[in-house]
């Protein structure tokens, strides 16, 4: 009984999906698929100029966690790489000890760094940049 009824619905929503695609199809040439907005250039400019302003967004992040030191476990020590589509952005790393935890963060500029990375540091660069 319940798969007639589910077969009478499934035939009942095809018909109904059938008319809805039947109201919005286009009526002539001129509304289908090659009508465009007659401004199509300034559109193009549009998106253009959005994906230059997201150039410079901070979108390459990557994470590396592991242990800083040999008696404290549990990858509490990480390194975060925050990066643009051209490299330049912000190592942060923390440190964590048993009675202690430090942060830093190095400047990044052109995937590159002045100041001297730890391996850690070097592979969210590297993770990041993928």
């Amino acid at each position: 009984m319940l798969d007639v009824l589910a077969v009478v619905l499934a035939a009942v929503a095809c018909v109904l999906a059938a008319l809805a695609l039947r109201r919005t199809a286009p009526r002539s040439a001129g509304e289908g698929v090659d009508a465009l907005p007659e401004d199509v250039h300034g559109l193009r400019q549009e998106v253009a100029a959005l994906k230059a302003e997201n150039a410079d967004a901070l979108r390459h992040l990557s994470v590396v966690r592991y242990d800083a030191f040999g008696d404290v476990g549990g990858h509490l020590s990480w390194s975060l790489a925050v990066l643009d589509d051209a490299g330049h952005g912000v190592v942060l790393t923390s440190i964590h000890g048993r009675s202690e935890a430090r942060t830093y963060a190095k400047s990044i500029s052109s995937w590159s760094c002045e100041q001297q990375l730890s391996p850690e540091e070097e592979e969210a660069i590297e993770h990041a940049r993928a």
